[in-house]
């Protein structure tokens, strides 16, 4: 007999709430993990995406925090994590199942308004989710004290153990109290954890329902042998199928740059990447979710904790960086025991370390060689030429994001960069106007550029900010 959420001893608001999304029956992990993290023990949970991770977790740590009201400013428990989009996933599963135990649940990240997060944290938040870089931000501002953290979760915790992140990672968990519960989660948990576990965790309980390297049994995976010359025709192809499809590149440039192209030959497509505000961020996804567009281009930003309902194809137009990235992009499909496709572009340069890189991620692609105009691109995919109408940027990058060369402000309008640049060098009495303009600048706006001078010595760690 399966168990249920009321033999796991979860507390009946949370089952009732559970009961109220039509979560009736745990997923494997969930039933593994709940019964030692409401024992206070510390763990090691590991299994593959879409497997119900984050209740595994969220909902102990939901139990644990419940009855007692968080002070001002001292958070009762932490997840850390390292992508907003995660966070604010993270947040949007836990907040409503909080409700009926008066626990609050808030997401803390860069790239948002700041003042809101302070706010929120003055009126008192039982479970924060955070990425580093902000929780940091918070901490040296005096908006948020860990001295009364009972309880941490690393979510994607072998990312979280990167080089990027650790010493961040680590400044923050030491300023949580010993003696608290710590639990660790990812789909791919390795020798890159042992650090942490080391240092931090006591006697911990490993959940295992997954090898290190493996992915669902419903997903297919294919190794699509193209010339470079073709690449971006297949792309487009395989972006204007019937369904969602999320495409991965290497870089925010090759993201924006593969919109441009896709939008030239008329197929619309959304990006994701880092260099967007997080308001960005967010919309394009809501867009995708809800239809707008049928392809969404991104980075490894959208690798982890990124889920949208029935995205059937995951095509690698970049191959990732090593396999346990492969995974997680991989994981954006086939969720929940649903089917799956994962497509990889592989050009004749890239055939060696591809061949390296799928077998430590323990897949068997099926190789092909294809064009554009291949009938068994078509088979494979469902791929579909485009009309060739073109796009404009506007409509090809949906969620108002600029070109590459382009930065953005706050609200995801773009500004022009290195507009100097490309204006004439000015002469001689261009050059007057201009110093003058300088020493007026400086008088004028002494404050604001000391700001900007503070702001540059600053130590910055880019994948700590959860970017």
């Amino acid at each position: 007999m399966s168990p249920s959420f009321a033999t796991l001893g979860l507390p009946r608001p949370l089952i009732t709430a559970l009961g109220r999304q039509g979560i009736d029956t745990p997923f494997p992990i969930q039933s593994a993990c709940i019964p030692d993290a409401m024992a206070g023990r510390d763990l090691l949970g590991r299994g593959q995406t879409g497997s119900g991770k984050t209740l595994a977790f969220g909902l102990p740590l939901l139990a644990t925090v419940a009855g007692t009201p968080a002070a001002p400013r001292q958070p009762r428990a932490l997840v850390l994590v390292p992508t907003r989009e995660l966070a604010q996933q993270v947040r949007d599963v836990l907040e409503p199942l909080g409700r009926g135990l008066c626990v609050r649940t808030r997401a803390v990240v860069g790239g948002a308004p700041i003042g809101s997060q302070i706010e929120a944290l003055r009126r008192g938040v039982e479970v924060l989710v955070a990425t580093p870089g902000r929780l940091d931000d918070l901490i040296r501002r005096g908006a948020c004290s860990l001295a009364e953290v009972r309880a941490v979760v690393l979510d994607e915790a072998d990312q979280m153990a990167d080089l990027g992140f650790l010493p961040a990672v680590r400044a923050l968990l030491d300023q949580v109290p010993p003696g608290g519960q710590r639990m660790l989660f990812s789909a791919t948990l390795d020798r890159d954890v042992d650090t942490l576990v080391r240092r931090y965790l006591r006697e911990p309980v490993t959940h295992s329902l997954a090898p290190p390297a493996a992915t669902v049994d419903t997903m297919t995976h294919h190794a699509l042998l193209v010339s470079r010359e073709q690449k971006v025709a297949v792309a487009a192809a395989i972006a204007n199928r019937d369904g969602r499809t999320i495409l991965f590149a290497r870089t925010r440039h090759g993201v924006d740059r593969l919109a441009t192209q896709l939008g030239r030959l008329g197929v619309p497509a959304g990006t994701l990447h880092g260099g967007k505000a997080q308001g960005n961020r967010t919309r394009t996804l809501a867009r995708f979710r809800e239809g707008e567009f049928g392809a969404l281009i991104a980075t490894d930003v959208a690798a982890r904790g990124i889920h949208v309902d029935d995205v059937s194809l995951v095509l690698h137009v970049d191959p990732p960086a090593d396999h346990k990235h492969y995974l997680h992009r991989a994981g954006r499909t086939a969720r929940a025991g649903l089917a799956g496709t994962v497509v990889t572009l592989v050009t004749a340069g890239e055939v060696r370390a591809f061949d390296t890189l799928s077998r430590l991620a323990g897949v068997r692609p099926i190789r092909t060689a294809v064009t554009a105009d291949d009938a068994a691109l078509a088979l494979l995919t469902g791929a579909r030429a485009p009309d060739g109408t073109p796009v404009a940027v506007a409509a090809g990058v949906p969620d108002g994001g600029a070109p590459a060369g382009h930065r953005q402000r706050h609200d995801g309008t773009p500004i022009r960069a290195n507009r100097r640049a490309r204006q004439p060098a000015p002469g001689r009495a261009g050059r007057s106007a201009a110093a003058g303009r300088s020493a007026a600048g400086r008088s004028a706006g002494g404050r604001r550029s000391g700001r900007h001078a503070s702001q540059s010595q600053q130590p910055q760690h880019r994948a700590a900010r959860g970017a």
